[in-house]
């Protein structure tokens, strides 16, 4: 009982850690990179990875650290790219 509350929660938590990804239009994609600590862009490249897998260009590339949200508070840098397929 106590290892599938465990894997529930593991797996929970590896679902926070992923970035999101919105459609500009046919090519370019908007990536919203979770907040990891010392700014990593890795999330942000395994969706790129994932949404063009021929390749990919970044067009523009936003760090900022925290949220706005003061009750909500989270540690880290969270990086953003938009990016176009090739």
């Amino acid at each position: 009982m106590r290892c599938v509350l465990l894997l529930a929660l593991v797996a929970g938590l590896v679902a926070c850690s992923e970035a999101q990804s919105s459609r500009i239009d046919y090519r370019t994609f908007r990536i919203e990179g979770p907040g990891v600590p010392g700014g990593s862009s890795a999330p942000n490249r395994r969706e790129a990875t994932r949404l063009c897998p021929k390749g990919y260009r970044v067009l523009s590339e936003e760090e900022h650290r925290g949220t706005t949200d003061r009750a909500n508070e989270e540690s880290g840098t969270f990086t953003n790219w938009t990016i176009r397929c090739l």
